[in-house]
């Protein structure tokens, strides 16, 4: 079976039973739109029940990233407008993500490039994932004024000490070894080694009926590089001390006092962002520790997503950095001590009609 549209290809080869889903917006760093998840999820489902189809790998077209996120202008566009189809993406975006999760066949998603957002939800909840040296992980929705969701709250949380608290508040990007040491990937692949990795991975499935390409993966993967004296490991001791703090405005105290640079650096960051998707975001990643499955936090992150609708800061962020350009977002409220506790509890409050219903 073979089909292919002008943003999603799935070609299934069924002599060697490898079912390659391929995003196809290489110009807009293969950003999504509601017509590629609407897509994926039928694809995936033809394939869950196709005995034809042994293992799915993702990838994306082009060299400069498998996804960026959402497509933000499109977005834009909708928000401002109501929000109802931005509504209905997170509903159809957030259900592949579970899908994925949960596949009843080997899925392996190769982070190859700038993986960020809604990248992470197609990829980080995969059997098996890889990253390159040309990997750029982050989620960040906070620049944006929106909360970390497709799942990626729950890989925050679950990252080794405050290091995922320290990257859900800022936005800050990773590269692979901080993607491994996080948990957002598995093995670390070099970039000239892929198309090789990739033919390996078809020749595994080829009339197998136990293939294993988790087996082949690790077979071409490598150490990654070290991140150094900026990775996150070298920098644990001062984030677990800031993040561990149960308000962000005590996070950023400890940030700016802690005389280390890097610490006000990230202060800076936090900063910039969007004071009421900070505070969310902290909320949801400490009620994330204790919820008890990805649906569960999908849930919860579905319900923040749409709270932020009903918001000016999601439309005013896009416009800042992705329509204007201008890097400089009026939020509303503008400072922390704006945002109120009961506001915080409105974004992760059920809502009447705004509930995915997964868990």
């Amino acid at each position: 079976m073979s089909a292919e549209v002008a943003e999603v290809q799935a070609v299934l080869d069924g002599d060697d039973g490898l079912g390659r889903l391929v995003l196809n917006r290489p110009r807009a760093l293969n950003s999504l739109t509601h017509g590629m998840i609407t897509t994926i999820r039928s694809t995936l489902d033809a394939w869950a029940a196709d005995h034809r189809v042994r293992a799915v790998v993702l990838t994306g077209t082009g060299e400069r990233g498998l996804c960026a996120g959402a497509d933000l202008r499109a977005m834009h566009a909708d928000v401002t407008t109501g929000g109802a189809g931005t509504r209905a993406f997170f509903r159809d975006e957030y259900r592949v993500n579970a899908l994925i999760a949960r596949y009843p066949k080997p899925f392996v998603a190769v982070m190859d490039g700038i993986t960020m957002g809604g990248g992470i939800g197609l990829s980080a909840h995969a059997a098996v994932r890889i990253v390159t040296e040309r990997s750029v992980i982050a989620m960040p929705e906070t620049r944006i004024g929106l909360t970390p969701d497709v799942g990626g709250s729950r890989l925050l949380a679950r990252a080794p000490g405050e290091s995922g608290t320290h990257l859900g508040l800022t936005s800050a990007s990773i590269g692979p070894a901080d993607a491994l040491l996080c948990g957002f990937a598995d093995h670390y692949v070099p970039s000239a080694r892929l198309p090789e990795l990739l033919d390996a991975l078809a020749r595994s499935t080829a009339g197998a009926t136990g293939a294993d390409p988790a087996a082949t993966v690790a077979a071409h993967a490598e150490p990654a590089p070290s991140a150094g004296p900026t990775g996150l490991a070298a920098q644990r001791e001062w984030i677990d001390a800031c993040y561990a703090a149960d308000t962000v405005e005590e996070i950023l105290r400890r940030l700016l006092d802690s005389g280390v640079p890097e610490a006000k650096e990230a202060a800076e960051l936090l900063l910039g962002n969007s004071p009421t998707a900070v505070k969310v975001t902290l909320a949801a990643l400490r009620r994330a520790r204790t919820l008890p499955s990805l649906e569960a936090v999908l849930d919860q992150e579905y319900r923040i997503s749409c709270a932020a609708l009903d918001g000016p800061d999601l439309a005013e962020g896009i416009r800042a950095q992705v329509i204007d350009k201008d890097r400089d977002p009026q939020w509303s409220p503008r400072t922390l001590a704006e945002v109120t506790e009961a506001e915080v509890a409105r974004f992760l409050a059920p809502r009447e009609g705004d509930e995915l219903g997964l868990a």
